[in-house]
């Protein structure tokens, strides 16, 4: 069966799942999403590292973001969990792009799976259904060929805090593309990672 890396006592090795009884805390758990953004967190003044934290989630979305030099590696799924950023449903060709929306043919073996992709769990996507991230945006069925999944992007939207809530493709027409991976960048993303500033 699958062998899994496990510590026992001062040593090293691997066992079964079923041998396992704890699993490791990652100190990432303990902080905050904003904190654990913060790079050599645990270099850090205690008060430096709260003020830090506070002050991103001030942070207004640019017109151009740019992602950080030195980051933590969890940029992606930062931007990922925000909701913000579009992502892929089902592996498939891209046919049409513009500024307001993505169209991805599903690919031939996919078409068993009803479109479902990593992380789809609430509910079935079928053929021909649009996907809109915006409450405001109805997610309609798709006039053209039913084997294409059309994404709706939001263009300068308003949103609560009075800032603008924009989203910019990042696939090009013909680009092959796999489930779980970002088509389209959000407000505050560049390249599908979290960009403050």
């Amino acid at each position: 069966g699958p062998q899994v890396p496990v510590r026992y006592r001062q040593d090293w090795a691997t066992t079964t799942p079923e041998q396992v009884d704890y699993v490791a805390v990652s100190p990432v758990q303990i902080v905050s999403v904003a904190t654990s953004m913060i790079p050599f967190l645990e270099h850090d003044d205690a008060n430096r590292a709260l003020m830090g934290s506070n002050m991103q989630r001030q942070a207004v979305p640019l017109l151009k973001p740019e992602r950080p030099l030195v980051g933590t590696g969890l940029e992606a799924q930062g931007a990922r969990d925000s909701g913000m950023v579009i992502v892929s449903r089902t592996d498939g060709d891209v046919v049409y792009v513009d500024a307001a929306e993505i169209r991805v043919r599903v690919r031939e073996q996919e078409k068993e799976d009803h479109g479902r992709g990593q992380g789809d769990t609430e509910k079935n996507v079928k053929l021909g259904d649009t996907f809109s991230p915006s409450p405001r945006l109805p997610i309609t069925s798709s006039s053209s060929s039913p084997k294409e999944i059309r994404y709706v992007l939001s263009k300068y939207q308003r949103s609560n805090q009075d800032t603008c809530l924009n989203q910019k493709p990042l696939v090009r027409t013909g680009e092959k593309v796999v489930a779980g991976q970002v088509l389209a960048d959000g407000s505050s993303t560049e390249g599908g990672e979290l960009a403050l500033g």
